[in-house]
């Protein structure tokens, strides 16, 4: 609620003076009456009376006085024409003051910590337009005071003249007031003092009590100026000089004393009474109208008579009177329907504002809330009466909402009037509940700014971020003046534009306050004082504000400001982006924002010195720069070197002392490359001239590095927008020395000298308690380069630098070129390639023949092989590369030494398709055979390829193909299918060995045992090959088998890697043996003519058998262990998913091993005329395990003749047949179903004991649903 009521809604009082007493004020060299008059408002302590006759003391009482003339004239123009003229001129005294406001800001930053002279400017500018609206009657006058002087020949005439008069206000003003008449008797008058007296009663008696005779003195020369506590409000039309003091009077005391008199007298005698009195006849009516019923109403007038009515033209001995007018007088009566007259403000309306400036807010509130409702105004007044709620916050909402669409551009008029209710808001309202969380009042002036781009909203905006900054919401009052200046820069207001934009960079700028824990900047890897902000916002406030700068002189902070926005990129996401950008232009690429920048940038970089700039922005990129030397692979990744040397060293130190040399050592004379990566942050095409790396060498100074080091300096590089290239810069030393490359030099835009850092920020060190409670980092990794004179070097090529295309498996032979060019004999060269690389180093020329056409092996015992192997799955390893004798150099001049070197060589090759091989295995119909395995070729290339010779790989099964290969070759797009014939060898033994080791080793794993060094049982590998004709390629070749067990060994690794995350690879091969005795592989080895291409393809591995579950009770075991529960849930998960892998694996795999099979469609013929027809029925049963035995009984249902129930014995890989006949009494087919086999499987160390006979799987069997044999029956004797 509002302590004290704005001036705006103040009475508005006109003066009517006679011309003698404007003579008379202008020969005494005073301002006009209204301007002496409104230098005693406001007056202090006066009292009034609701409706309820309860006494409100006003502290100060305002009053607004306006020349009658003036108020005439500007009625007559359009509100909307008047509107603009407001503002303009508002925007032109703005215009005026503001330079010298910032400047006695920037000598005292402290003096707006309470309030801003824009906004008391502003408040005075709209507080002093008195000018009547259409849409409230707050400008409406109140009373009109007929001013004359006893100087005029006939003073009583000039009075009755006056009284006569015709006012000239249009038909929308209300002309109900309160009529009074001041005479002002000077000193020097011809008429006496009695004589005056005697004017005043007969005025008194002839217009009413309504009257003051104010004496003046009025001495010449004029006195000294006297300072009041009011305050001359300014508006539009005034006259006044703004150069004189606008609260100080040049008149004696005693005038001032009369003339304070007189003002009060007139508030507190007639004024205040009036208007009192008013409210209640108005209040009456309101009352009447809306409480009482018509019934009651009517029986109360008539026993009590009617209220006195106020009339539009009463006598003049009335209090209420008016003068006549022109427009059309007022009633009280609604307008006829479709009439375009425009008519006075309500009565309802009136009483709101009477009672409201009396201090009777509780009737004030209660009408203001009825307007309200019937949608007549009052939304913009019951801020002011009422306490803060949330329901204020809708009040002002509406009130501003209302008045134009919010998404439309505001017409002036809006404008002035949004404006004119943020001014009463902000002066009405208590400061405290204004800002307060309840109602957010800064929010409200934004909302009164709206869109309209006028000096006016622009200061809103400012007041608005001025009072959010005193809540410390310093983001929004940031961006509040960030729009406030981009409004006043197109209005061309300078000064104040570059104070709000410094403003809003200075609040962006401090990083608002975090309640973080100091741990979570150490996890994030942070500081605590890193601060970037709004990038978008960053560069809105700083490239309007550069340019600011630049314009008035100030060009080394606009240059400073420029060089800042480049450290912001316009290609950010944030819809911030646009905020410097003219909603107008929003399809503007903002990604010619960096290319404006960077112009501004260049012309103001022209023309100041250069000293003290640096620039925020970084072009290099140290993770990625290096050194380069001629013998490296241009395409390597360092840590990939660094991996293989390191794999040396590992597999080097368990059998020689011999140590590694550092790798990337350059040689006197030598020219090698620091390479550079560059990257354009900007969004525009980017200059650095003059490009050149920094080094430095040990223990050496810089005219040392001038005279021997020959570096590259790049003159001109373009950057484009966003680009990333790596700069390669020449460097040759012609001296042993230690070089550190500690950054680079060059010329942003050919005009700005920078460098750069090539440093990268060191490891995070932890190692100590100090560094772990304290952010701490090891040294700065720096780019270092060791010359040293030539001695032992290695130079390799490749015999052919053609692009390489291979196939896949194929077999290429490439020819290495050595050369020693160093001081040393080479005696020892050693190949390391990676774990995926299938490499094989030839060490006589027949080893290159064993995949070449017509070179074929015939294998001494017919189509198969045998091979022994340990099992172990093999560790990768490198290569030897045989010499015949030492490289010696061209000239030696010393002796090998006892250390390695190492070459990187490499070399880029694209892999084709070739074949896609699948194999699949079901059980043979076969007694001879157990599976029948389809192997499905399919031709990926785009060539056709030819299909040499198929071998079959595996320790416990013999497949053999009944026939020769086709001869034809295999076009593009084309599949074929074999079919072997699967059978067991002799000795399965291995496959006991090979589980129990296997079960071993993974209860330790299991158990958290240490596993130890032990290998797998040895294994026999059968190759059995089938060829397109008699001669075969012997898969013993040294060549061969090594490229084999390569692609073999990547693919068991990868599959054990895969399945088996947690267990550490190191001990892969002391866990997981090279083959599975079940395991079957086929190699096919092909060519293709026409390219003379040859190698081979490996599929992926077949299991054939049936498992039994080998690592069951280890699993059992560990599950049912009493084991201590770890208090990590990680560890815990990490233990399921270890068990929960190894019963999953091939090592557990499980079926049943007996196979029933039923001839199908057999066609039984019988002569039904002897009787019923026993139909023999064959079961054939096998027992797919090779290791363990089966027991079986098969339950036969009625429909067969014989024993039902048939029990039988089944040793490892064994078949045996049953004997069934079904009963057929009619011709017909019949289903064989309905019979169902138990099978029980035994353990194999007891299998010949039927007493002692232990069950480790128990199997049900029955017909499949997808498979009905069934037997057909014919009668013979039809």
């Amino acid at each position: 609620m509002a302590s004290v009521l704005p001036t705006s809604l103040s009475p508005h009082i006109c003066i009517l003076p006679s011309p003698d007493l404007v003579h008379l004020l202008e020969a005494s060299s005073l301002p006009p009456l209204h301007e002496i008059l409104q230098s005693f408002s406001p007056l202090p302590q006066v009292t009034t009376r609701t409706t309820t006759l309860t006494t409100v003391p006003h502290s100060s009482f305002a009053l607004r006085f306006s020349n009658l003339a003036d108020i005439e004239d500007a009625c007559q123009e359009e509100e909307e024409t008047r509107a603009t003229r407001i503002i303009d001129w508002i925007g032109e005294r703005i215009d005026q003051r503001c330079a010298k406001w910032v400047e006695q800001l920037e000598k005292h930053p402290r003096q707006d910590s309470t309030r801003t002279p824009w906004w008391d400017e502003l408040r005075r500018c709209a507080e002093g337009d008195h000018v009547p609206s259409k849409s409230e009657g707050w400008n409406h006058p109140i009373s009109i005071v007929l001013a004359v002087s006893t100087t005029a020949p006939n003073p009583l005439q000039a009075i009755t003249t006056l009284h006569s008069r015709i006012l000239e206000f249009p038909s929308w003003v209300d002309t109900t007031h309160l009529l009074y008449t001041l005479i002002v008797h000077p000193r020097e008058s011809p008429l006496s003092d009695e004589e005056a007296g005697a004017l005043f009663n007969a005025v008194k008696k002839q217009y009413g009590l309504n009257a003051f005779l104010l004496p003046l003195s009025l001495p010449s020369p004029l006195p000294q100026p006297v300072p009041q506590n009011g305050s001359l409000l300014l508006g539009p039309d005034s006259t006044a000089s703004t150069s004189e003091t606008l609260n100080s009077l040049r008149m004696s005391e005693q005038d001032i004393q009369q003339t304070a008199r007189f003002t009060r007298e007139f508030v507190v005698m007639s004024l205040v009474p009036w208007m009192e009195k008013c409210v209640l006849e108005w209040n009456e009516t309101y009352s009447s109208s809306r409480r009482l019923p018509s019934r009651l109403f009517t029986s109360t007038r008539r026993l009590f008579g009617s209220s006195a009515t106020i009339t539009q033209n009463p006598s003049h001995n009335s209090p209420v009177t008016s003068l006549p007018s022109r427009s059309h007088t007022y009633s009280a009566s609604q307008p006829m329907p479709g009439s375009s007259v425009l008519t006075p403000p309500s009565r309802q309306r009136r009483l709101a504002e009477f009672a409201t400036i009396l201090g009777d807010y509780k009737l004030a509130a209660d009408v203001w809330e009825s307007l309200r409702k019937e949608g007549k105004g009052g939304s913009d007044i019951l801020p002011l009466l009422l306490s803060p709620s949330p329901a204020v916050v809708m009040h002002a909402s509406y009130a501003l909402s209302a008045m134009h669409p919010p998404d439309s551009e505001l017409p002036p008029q809006a404008q002035l009037q949004a404006l004119m209710y943020a001014v009463r808001w902000e002066a009405g309202v208590t400061t405290s509940d204004f800002v307060g969380h309840v109602l957010e009042g800064e929010r409200w002036l934004a909302w009164a700014a709206g869109n309209a781009e006028e000096p006016p909203s622009a200061l809103l905006l400012a007041h608005a971020a001025f009072l959010s900054v005193r809540k410390n919401a310093r983001r929004r009052a940031a961006l509040w003046y960030l729009f406030a200046a981009n409004r006043l820069e197109k209005c061309g207001i300078k000064p104040l534009t570059t104070y709000f934009l410094r403003k809003a960079h200075e609040l962006f700028s401090n990083p608002p306050e975090k309640s973080l824990s100091p741990s979570f900047w150490d996890s994030e890897g942070k500081l605590s004082s890193d601060f970037s902000g709004f990038d978008a916002v960053m560069s809105g406030i700083e490239h309007p504000l550069g340019r600011l700068l630049y314009t008035t002189g100030d060009v080394k902070g606009a240059v400073k400001f420029f060089l800042g926005l480049l450290r912001w990129s316009s290609a950010s996401s944030s819809p911030l982006a646009k905020l410097n950008h003219d909603s107008r232009d929003g399809n503007q690429e903002i990604s010619n924002s960096d290319k404006v920048f960077l112009e501004d940038f260049r012309v103001a970089l022209s023309v100041i010195d250069l000293r003290g700039l640096a620039l925020p922005i970084a072009f290099a990129i140290p993770a990625s720069s290096r050194v380069r030397l001629p013998r490296d692979a241009i395409n390597g990744d360092q840590s990939e070197w660094e991996r293989k040397e390191e794999i040396w060293r590992s597999f080097w130190k368990p059998r020689g002392k011999e140590t590694l040399e550092k790798s990337g050592k350059a040689t006197v004379g030598e020219t090698f490359w620091i390479d550079v990566a560059l990257r354009n942050p900007l969004d525009t095409e980017v200059t650095l001239a003059n490009l050149t790396p920094v080094l430095e060498a040990k223990n050496r100074y810089a005219s040392w590095i001038e005279e021997n080091i020959d570096i590259e300096s790049f003159e001109e590089i373009t950057l484009r927008t966003k680009e990333s290239r790596m700069v390669s810069i020449s460097v040759k030393s012609s001296q042993a020395a230690s070089l550190t490359f500690t950054g680079i030099t060059y010329d942003f835009l050919g005009l700005l000298p920078t460098r750069e850092s090539l440093a990268r920020r060191g490891r995070r060190l932890q190692d100590t308690p100090q560094q772990r409670q304290t952010v701490m980092y090891a040294p700065d990794i720096l780019i270092k380069l060791d010359v040293e004179e030539a001695s032992q070097e290695l130079a390799v090529s490749l015999a052919n630098n053609e692009p390489l295309v291979l196939t896949d498996g194929e077999c290429k032979q490439m020819k290495l070129w050595m050369s020693n060019p160093g001081s040393r004999t080479i005696g020892e060269i050693w190949l390391l390639g990676g774990p995926e690389d299938q490499i094989w180093v030839e060490s006589s020329e027949n080893e290159s023949r064993e995949f070449s056409s017509g070179s074929e092996t015939r294998v001494a015992a017919g189509s198969t092989e045998t091979l022994c192997i340990d099992n172990k799955l093999p560790s990768w390893s490198p290569l030897r590369i045989p010499l015949n004798e030492e490289l010696s150099p061209s000239e030696t001049t010393t002796t090998a030494s006892r250390t390695f070197h190492c070459t990187r060589v490499t070399r880029s090759y694209q892999v084709n398709p070739s074949l896609e091989i699948s194999a699949t295995a079901s059980p043979s119909p076969s007694t001879n055979h157990a599976f029948l395995v389809n192997l499905e070729v399919s031709n990926l290339a785009s060539n056709s390829i030819h299909v040499k010779q198929v071998t079959a790989i595996s320790p416990t099964w013999k497949c053999q193909h009944p026939t020769a290969l086709w001869s034809t070759p295999l076009q593009p797009a084309q599949s074929a299918h074999l079919s072997f014939h699967a059978s067991p060898v002799d000795d399965t033994t291995c496959i006991e060995t090979t589980f129990a080791f296997v079960s071993r080793k993974l209860s330790d794993v299991l158990n958290g045992r240490k596993v130890e060094r032990e290998d797998p049982p040895p294994l026999d590998l059968t190759c059995h090959h089938t060829s397109t004709n008699e001669s075969y390629i012997s898969v013993h070749g040294p060549a061969i088998w090594h490229l084999l067990l390569s692609d073999k060994r990547n693919k068991v690794a990868s599959s054990i890697a895969r399945s088996h995350p947690h267990i550490p690879a190191a001990t892969h091969p002391q866990v997981f043996p090279f083959f599975n005795p079940l395991a079957v592989d086929f190699v096919i080895f092909w060519e293709i003519p026409s390219e003379q291409r040859t190698g081979f393809t490996l599929s992926s591995t077949l299991n054939l058998g049936a498992g039994y579950a080998a690592l069951q009770e280890v699993i059992e075991i560990t599950e049912g262990a009493k084991v201590k529960r770890s208090m990590y849930a990680e560890t815990e998960r990490e233990k399921t998913e270890v068990l929960r892998s190894i019963r999953d694996s091939e090592w557990n795999a499980e079926m049943n091993p007996l196979v029933v099979t039923i001839p199908d469609n057999i066609v039984v013929e019988h002569d039904f005329s002897r009787g019923v027809c026993l139909a023999p029925v064959t079961f054939s049963l096998r027992n797919h395990s090779l290791t363990h035995p089966l027991r079986y009984v098969n339950l036969l249902p009625p429909c067969y003749a014989g024993r039902q129930t048939i029990r039988g014995v089944l040793q490892a890989s064994q078949s045996t047949s049953i004997q069934t006949k079904l009963w057929v009494v009619r011709p017909g087919m019949y289903a064989l179903s309905g019979w169902q086999i138990e099978s029980d499987v035994g353990e194999p160390s007891l299998s010949h004991s039927q007493s002692s006979w232990r069950t480790r799987h128990r199997y049900v069997q029955s017909p499949p649903p997808n498979h009905h044999p069934y037997v057909t029956v014919t009668d013979v004797s039809r």
